[in-house]
């Protein structure tokens, strides 16, 4: 059965889970501009995040990369990741968990 949704019916900040079937998981991240999420992982996750609307600067480690709408990154959930608002900022998050070939 397929489920669908869309980004203005998720209503909860920072995190909105878009479907219930976490597998992958996938987040609607929203952030008012100078808030920021805390330096975290998500180890054993391949993620990407497609910032929908705003800007986003994204720490990853040692690197930060300052992200528009359009823009998106991919990542492993292994690194530290700190995404910090500039502007008002949507973004869509999707977490894949890594097959270990």
């Amino acid at each position: 059965m397929a489920e669908s949704t869309t980004l203005d019916e998720l209503t909860e900040t920072p995190h909105a889970e878009v479907f219930e079937d976490q597998a992958p998981r996938t987040v609607r991240l929203q952030l008012d501009a100078g808030e920021e999420i805390p330096p975290h992982t998500h180890p054993g996750m391949d993620i990407v995040l497609h910032v929908l609307s705003g800007r986003l600067e994204v720490g990853l480690g040692e690197e930060t990369h300052d992200l528009e709408a359009g823009q998106l990154v991919q990542f492993s959930g292994d690194r530290e990741v700190s995404p910090s608002a500039v502007d008002p900022s949507t973004a869509l998050i999707v977490f894949a968990p890594r097959s270990d070939d």
